[in-house]
């Protein structure tokens, strides 16, 4: 095992990327200073793929920016101050994403470590910009991220009421994952993505660690497929609540999930279509939507209750997993329950976790960080604190949960504190805001999400 110290550390190195037509399989290398070669896989199901001159073009350019993107999992593990990149050179338009993707996507990372990536995280431009991308004729269909949870479902279902044609897809081997993909019934795509070993053995020894932003790697990935399958749209399903970010004293907005915001999948996609095919088209299909919006449009069927699951607990890398879809005690379950309850009968709900989490004095800390109240917003992918002490002000005025011990601690002592004015929910289901969906498609579907 090589000895790693991070503080000794002054060069993270993009060393070389590749990908085999032949077998589907993309190779990433990295490496710190004169260090062992960090190797990454990713392997594209489909292979061999036959690629005219253009649409190879295309993928090196997705390639390339694959190795950049996916190399925030290793850069974080010694932030060094020098970042160099081998075998190509990037542009300033690429050099200014990766910097925004490092820099704001490492922002809990550097938070909770104590570090500051401002001014730091610095890529070398010694290219040209290059000439427009080209359009690389690529077909009318959409590969869909799906996460197990109510949004990508809702995004899945909205497409196929707009008769969009669809694949399902999801990075690495969550059996969870692959269950509710299989429930749509649609085809699916698993891509297979295998870290480096040693990066592993460096966390062991000491290395910096923390959150990354994943969406954008797995932006990058989908990128990729959608190349290698001909197909013209790849489609995430971030509501706009995910643009707002936990408001630290002493420290300003943190956004823990600053990827599936609407500032960088607009950077993200415009970069595509400029560097990489003109007519592949990057969007999230629920960015004029809230958190509450996208748990209506869930609510409206019960198909995929007893498999769907956002419980984080269920993702983890390394790390206990919950017996059950639901662990019931983490920010995503105490936020999605909470999300739903305004619409759906509470039988159904309490049937879905398998209790109560509003009757629970032992989840009180949990919910109040939710309603921003005495503690900021958990760094989870929740809903905004405006949106959560509405849902519980909805809460309140009904008589099937107002009893509850949550819900009833809130009318008593949290809810005179506040103002009236702001715990209406009607205004936070409605649909509008920036967006990139393509036109004609949203002409079909806005009607329906605002129903």
């Amino acid at each position: 095992m090589t000895t790693f110290d991070k503080s000794s550390i002054r060069t993270f190195r993009f060393v070389r990327c590749s990908f085999e037509a032949e077998s589907g399989i993309a190779r990433l290398v990295y490496a710190f200073d004169e260090g062992p070669e960090l190797t990454e896989t990713v392997t594209i199901p489909g292979a061999p793929f036959a690629l005219d001159a253009t649409r190879a073009q295309a993928v090196e350019q997705a390639v390339r920016l694959l190795h950049l993107v996916t190399g925030v999992s290793y850069y974080k593990a010694a932030v060094p101050n020098e970042i160099r990149i081998e075998g190509y050179a990037i542009d300033a338009a690429t050099a200014v994403l990766m910097e925004q993707v490092y820099v704001h996507g490492l922002g809990e990372f550097a938070y909770r470590n104590g570090l500051s990536l401002h001014g730091r995280v610095r890529f070398p431009v010694a290219a040209q910009a290059p000439a427009p991308a080209p359009v690389a004729a690529l077909r009318e269909h959409a590969l869909v991220a799906i996460g197990g949870g109510k949004d990508s479902l809702v995004s899945i279902e909205a497409l196929r009421g707009a008769g969009i044609g669809q694949t399902v897809t999801w990075i690495g081997g969550s059996q969870l994952i692959a269950a509710c993909a299989a429930r749509t019934g649609l085809p699916t795509l698993n891509i297979g993505r295998a870290l480096a070993p040693e990066l592993f053995d460096y966390n062991r020894q000491g290395a910096w660690n923390g959150h990354i932003p994943v969406t954008a790697i797995n932006s990058s990935i989908m990128v990729l497929a959608a190349l290698l399958h001909g197909v013209d749209q790849v489609v995430f399903s971030n509501e706009r609540s995910a643009s707002y970010g936990s408001m630290i004293p002493g420290t300003g907005e943190v956004n823990h999930q600053w990827s599936k915001g609407w500032a960088f999948e607009q950077a993200f996609g415009a970069y595509v279509q400029s560097h990489v095919a003109a007519d592949l088209h990057y969007y999230s299909l629920l960015r004029p939507m809230s958190e509450l919006a996208v748990a209506r449009q869930f609510a409206r069927t019960d198909h995929y209750d007893a498999h769907f699951s956002s419980c984080n607990r269920n993702f983890h890398l390394l790390g206990e997993r919950p017996t059950n879809r639901w662990c019931g005690v983490c920010p995503k379950c105490h936020f999605v329950f909470l999300a739903l309850a305004p619409f759906m009968p509470k039988p159904r709900l309490v049937g879905i976790f398998g209790r109560n989490l509003l009757d629970d004095m032992n989840q009180t800390a949990g919910f109040d960080a939710l309603l921003e109240y005495q503690d900021h917003k958990p760094f989870e992918c929740v809903g905004e604190g405006q949106e959560s002490r509405a849902a519980m002000a909805a809460l309140g005025d009904r008589p099937e949960w107002r009893e509850d011990a949550i819900v009833a601690r809130f009318n008593h002592e949290i809810r005179p504190q506040l103002d009236a004015g702001e715990l209406a929910v009607a205004p936070l289901l409605e649909i509008g805001g920036e967006h990139r969906i393509p036109a004609a498609l949203w002409e079909r579907l806005r009607a329906n999400f605002a129903a």
